[in-house]
């Protein structure tokens, strides 16, 4: 027979996502056993397996939860910025940097540990991945015109924005003096102004291009 679930059922598991993305981010994935995660979480391993089958389905729910609240906090930070890109780019970065700063360890697993997965859970991830990178790459070929964010580059360009905002957690104190929102701003006021007219550009002086 089937174990009724409890009425409080959903928050627990939600409480051993979060321990076990803690003692993921600490410890890596690798190095965390299913004893490690039972003690993490306060529970026997028998108690630990009623929620989820393996250690695996933990690291993929940790994932899969994180990544499916991006999504839909970059929809609704784009719905709910005017119509221009540029107040949709900051908005949309502005969600990011709030979630990875409130979930630094998500954010390190999630780096650090989605390889350890199998193809298939991998695969459902990195499709949520390149519909994140989508939204970005989108509203920075609108910002920018076509006149940077060619074919060639836009991939380019994305990434150095996601690798100003994504790395965070390796330096970032969100309770610092510089809140998540104030960096939010700093991240996209340097990066757009890399996006200069090219008048500007032309006063410039050439750039050195080494050889050999």
């Amino acid at each position: 027979m089937a174990r009724t679930r409890s009425e409080n059922y959903g928050d627990i598991q939600r409480s051993i996502l979060a321990r076990a993305a803690a003692l993921y981010a600490a410890h890596g994935y690798m190095r965390s056993s299913i004893a490690d995660l039972a003690d993490a979480c306060q529970l026997s391993r028998g108690a630990l397996y009623h929620y989820f089958q393996s250690k695996e389905a933990i690291l993929f729910e940790i994932l899969d939860a994180h990544m499916r609240e991006m999504i839909e906090k970059i929809g609704t930070a784009r719905e709910a910025a005017a119509d221009d890109p540029r107040e949709q780019l900051r908005a949309v970065v502005l969600a990011i940097v709030r979630i990875n700063a409130a979930s630094p360890n998500e954010q390190r697993v999630l780096l650090n540990d989605i390889a350890f997965l199998g193809p298939n859970e991998q695969a459902a991830l990195n499709k949520l991945g390149r519909d994140i990178v989508s939204s970005v790459a989108d509203l920075l070929v609108r910002v920018d015109g076509g006149r940077k964010t060619a074919r060639r580059t836009k991939q380019v360009y994305t990434m150095m924005m996601f690798g100003i905002i994504n790395y965070t957690y390796t330096w970032y104190d969100p309770n610092g003096p510089v809140t998540p929102d104030e960096f939010a701003d700093m991240a996209v006021d340097v990066f757009l102004e890399g996006f200069a007219p090219e008048a500007e550009a032309r006063t410039r002086p050439a750039r050195i291009r080494h050889v050999g």
